[in-house]
């Protein structure tokens, strides 16, 4: 399964902090790989260069330029899990896509009394945000 990246942000000190789109968030230590990758070597001489990250298109990975870039499996399976507040907390867009169903299918499951506004899930202006626990206990585990 891949962990598809919402964000990433350069840390102080050579470290990535990516939030992936189930709702999880990861602490990564680029400095682990300055001795196993040369062209990660770059970032020493160029910090910019490492404060220029972006989350790669489609959310597979992370980029700094045409030579250096960071696969999400790598990200998640050896990033420390950090706590933030918005843990488990996921985008209806971002639900609909891990569990395969429409939007629709959420906004009637407010209405019929199934997720409870408040509990379950919460608009944020424009935004629905639904919890993972919610996710999980209505439509099963992700697909």
């Amino acid at each position: 399964m891949f962990h598809k990246i919402k964000s990433v942000s350069a840390l102080p000190d050579y470290y990535l902090f990516v939030q992936f789109s189930e709702g999880i968030t990861k602490k990564y230590d680029v400095k682990l790989l300055f001795e196993r990758w040369k062209p990660f070597r770059e970032f020493q001489r160029n910090p910019e260069l490492f404060n220029g990250v972006q989350v790669d298109t489609g959310g597979y990975g992370v980029v700094w330029d045409d030579n250096l870039d960071l696969g999400c499996e790598e990200l998640y399976e050896n990033g420390k899990t950090v706590k933030t507040p918005f843990d488990g907390l996921l985008a209806f867009s971002d639900a609909t896509k891990l569990w395969g169903l429409n939007e629709s299918t959420l906004r009637k499951a407010i209405a019929y009394g199934k997720l409870i506004n408040g509990i379950d899930v919460c608009k944020y202006g424009k935004q629905w945000v639904i919890s993972m626990d919610a996710m999980r206990r209505e439509y099963g585990q992700p697909k």
